[in-house]
């Protein structure tokens, strides 16, 4: 807050996809006015958010705003200085470091999240850390965002982070990998590419319904479509035998390495 005043949030990369939807998932929650949004493009402005304030001048942006949320690709970020003295600074960076964040832009109040792209339908799953420096009401702050995103947790380290940046943080690119995949041989099947998608999409969100309203872990899910030894078991037992588990423990692998190198290049 600003001297007791509302909150002035500035969202660099606002005219991104992901800092747009935080912006607005922001803006819908009441968490900032549209007068107190700040937000930054590089080369053409949007036509949104008609009533807050858009610069091209990232450092004008932090100087009129109380949190910062950086949201821009981590190798745009290599050039971005930005001066955030006292000020709480977001991150929504893969691989990024607290301490490298903490350093460039001078303020010990720091906090690096890692959303995904369903933030845009507020169904983020989004966890976070934050560094030792936090001031009281910054914690409730970065709940207040990320639950209008969708849901969030504060982790426990760095290495979580870097875990579930494959895991979350690519988000609906892992089921829509496998719809894809089932949208092809639907296809390849002699469906009708317009029947072959609604199907699959339909499959999808059930499912993604079935999962949130059910206290059921989706082991236990899987377990009763096995025990019940129908056309879902001999599905799951012929993907599994060609490596279904395998292939997804090395693709999450894989981001997990790619975060981690991002970091120790920053």
């Amino acid at each position: 807050m600003g001297a007791g005043g509302p909150l002035r949030v500035g969202v660099i990369g606002g005219a991104g996809w992901l800092g747009g939807a935080i912006a607005e998932a922001m803006l819908d929650a009441g968490i900032v006015k549209p007068q107190d949004l700040s937000l930054s493009y590089r080369s053409e402005r949007p036509d949104r958010f008609d009533h807050a304030f858009w610069t091209t001048d990232n450092q004008a942006l932090a100087d009129r705003s109380d949190v910062i949320v950086l949201s821009v690709r981590p190798a745009d970020w290599q050039n971005l200085n930005v001066d955030a003295e006292g000020k709480l600074l977001i991150s929504v960076m893969a691989g990024i470091r607290l301490t490298a964040l903490s350093e460039r832009h001078r303020t010990d109040r720091v906090v690096r999240t890692l959303p995904n792209a369903a933030a845009e339908v507020r169904k983020s799953y989004t966890p976070w850390i934050a560094s030792a420096g936090l001031r009281d009401g910054d914690r409730t702050v970065v709940e207040a965002i990320f639950d209008a995103c969708g849901s969030q947790d504060e982790v426990r380290s760095e290495a979580e982070i870097d875990y579930l940046t494959g895991l979350t943080g690519s988000g609906p690119a892992f089921p829509a990998l496998l719809a894809a995949a089932m949208m092809a041989d639907a296809v390849s099947q002699g469906l009708e590419p317009e029947i072959a998608k609604r199907a699959v999409n339909a499959l999808v969100v059930g499912a993604g319904r079935m999962l949130e309203q059910r206290d059921d872990c989706p082991t236990d899910i899987v377990q009763t479509f096995l025990d019940y030894r129908g056309t879902t078991a001999a599905a799951i037992e012929e993907m599994r035998a060609a490596g279904f588990d395998a292939a997804v423990s090395r693709g999450l692998s894989a981001a997990f390495r790619k975060s981690v190198r991002m970091g120790e290049a920053s």
